[in-house]
């Protein structure tokens, strides 16, 4: 598998595997996981290269961080690439009060607690820590402080100036000290992001679902504004919450919702192009980000081995330069996206 060498700042920097491993799904994301499907998912991503894993306290509410402490157990701290995120304190609570009920399953009773604060980030990173059984990470991201989280701008706002006023000079503290290799934000929306990289000092940014064959807006201003600073971008949701690995059939997910008709029309239309280059939309749809020289790494997830394994055959897909150039000249593709063509 091919690796990306990301280095900023020039301390060393990381190496990443182009396709990465997105550890929601360890936290019995939508349905629970047994233990032992979990080892069997870690240890099938391993087997087939992946050696960026990335991880949050949200996720099971400490549940996926706890199994990646059995996995990386016994291994080389310098063989892979680790990140987390602060954002969330995980709070004691009864089980009927726990964060997620209907989302993650058979978790901790544990419920999130918002914190930006600069001892709100140190608790919880010092609680990942313990979590993960490692002495350190390479990755700090700060967690959700979008729209989509907090419901709102004004909320969204409030908590960028909390993270700003106070949290970002703890990441930067513990870059500093060499704690972490880089910091940044794992948010849902590329407008976020942007006034993240205007306000402060991020290396990389973890964007869900907002650069991908079906939406590329962030290309109007934010992805240049990353290659101008060298702020690396780790794409999540490649397949946009599951259209793009699915197609448009009848109940097909985007967003983390059923998709609206104009979402199906469009993903349509883009299978249609795949399909006379003979080129599977799924294959297309992980492919593409990765031509874009601020993106590092896509993690896509896996909620059971097989799954793993068949994104490892897809990153190795040949997309013909033609296929890019169709879809642009449809009106498919954003004119300035970099196909590597």
């Amino acid at each position: 598998m091919d690796v990306r060498h990301f280095d900023r700042l020039g301390n060393g920097g990381l190496d990443f595997t182009e396709l990465g491993f997105g550890g929601a799904p360890l936290g019995n994301l939508y349905r629970a996981v047994s233990d032992d499907e979990a080892d069997a998912i870690l240890a099938k991503a391993w087997e087939t290269g992946v050696r960026y894993y990335d991880t949050a306290p949200l996720y099971g509410l400490g549940l996926s961080e706890t199994r990646f402490n059995r996995f990386l157990r016994g291994k080389r701290r310098d063989d892979y690439v680790l990140s987390t995120k602060i954002g969330r304190t995980l709070q004691v609570c009864p089980p009927e009060q726990r964060t997620g009920i209907g989302k993650f399953f058979d978790t901790p009773s544990r419920r999130e607690v918002y914190d930006y604060g600069y001892d709100g980030v140190m608790r919880s990173f010092e609680a990942s820590l313990e979590r993960l059984g490692v002495d350190r990470v390479d990755i700090l991201f700060a967690h959700d402080v979008d729209i989509f989280t907090h419901g709102s701008k004004a909320a969204s706002d409030a908590r960028i100036d909390e993270l700003m006023a106070s949290g970002h000079k703890a990441l930067v503290s513990l870059r500093d000290q060499g704690v972490v290799k880089a910091i940044g934000a794992g948010i849902n929306e590329w407008e976020v992001a942007q006034t993240l990289a205007e306000r402060g000092d991020f290396d990389i940014f973890l964007l869900a679902g907002r650069y991908t064959l079906l939406e590329q807006e962030s290309l109007n201003s934010f992805l240049p504004l990353c290659e101008k600073r060298g702020i690396g971008i780790v794409l999540g949701g490649p397949y946009n919450s599951g259209i793009l690995a699915t197609g448009p059939k009848p109940g097909a997910y985007y967003n983390y919702e059923a998709a609206p008709p104009a979402i199906l029309d469009r993903v349509a239309r883009i299978e249609a192009v795949c399909g006379r280059h003979g080129v599977k939309l799924i294959e297309a749809a992980l492919r593409f980000p990765l031509a874009h020289p601020s993106v590092v790494s896509v993690i896509p997830g896996g909620q059971r081995p097989a799954e793993v394994e068949a994104n490892r055959r897809l990153i190795d897909a040949k997309v013909p330069a033609a296929l890019w150039a169709d879809l642009k000249a449809e009106g498919l593709m954003h004119a300035n996206a970099p196909t590597g063509a």
